[in-house]
């Protein structure tokens, strides 16, 4: 297994080429989302998937207009729709059940030679209406996927020193 690989391989991918994404590399993508753990494995999330440009691209005007997001040849829509669940720790369970599906679905990207961008930025009611989601379903992330025409650099992380303590809370 070569994960670690594949996670210091991922970038945001903002310029996508025209090529549309094979169906079997799609699906492995959905199904890596579809595989995603969840709490109390209630499975709440759901995935759409746009292709029509078209519609792709009222979603980019609707993702405060970054262009990239019409683009990709496919768009998917990460949604939950159960928005109560409240875990035992106290956080609601819905965003981080779906940013975990997301997250497994932007790493099989890459194995697929796919890019992604993970985008939070967008008007949640106007993609519902676009995309003819009921009002007490919440949208939680776009994601533009196809093959990237320019592969950034990395981005500067922190080091271990900086993020990780050890037995309890030490900064």
């Amino acid at each position: 297994m070569v994960v670690l690989k594949v996670i210091q391989s991922r970038r945001s991918i903002r310029s996508y080429d025209s090529r549309d994404v094979e169906e079997n590399k799609l699906l492995r993508v959905l199904e890596s989302g579809r595989l995603s753990p969840s709490a109390g494995n209630r499975q709440e999330r759901r995935f759409i998937v746009i292709k029509d440009a078209n519609t792709r691209k009222l979603l980019s005007e609707a993702a405060s207009n970054q262009r990239f997001v019409a683009e990709a040849p496919v768009v998917i829509a990460a949604c939950s729709v159960e928005k109560e669940y409240i875990m035992k720790c106290g956080q609601l369970a819905y965003p981080i059940d779906t940013a975990i599906a997301v997250d497994h679905m932007t790493l099989q990207a890459v194995e697929e030679g796919l890019g992604t961008c993970w985008i939070g930025a967008f008007d949640e009611e106007n993609v519902k209406e676009l995309l003819n989601i009921p009002h007490d379903i919440r949208v939680v992330a776009l994601l533009p996927l196809g093959y990237p025409s320019t592969i950034p650099q990395p981005t500067p992380r922190k080091s271990l020193d900086e993020v990780v303590m050890w037995e309890r809370w030490s900064f």
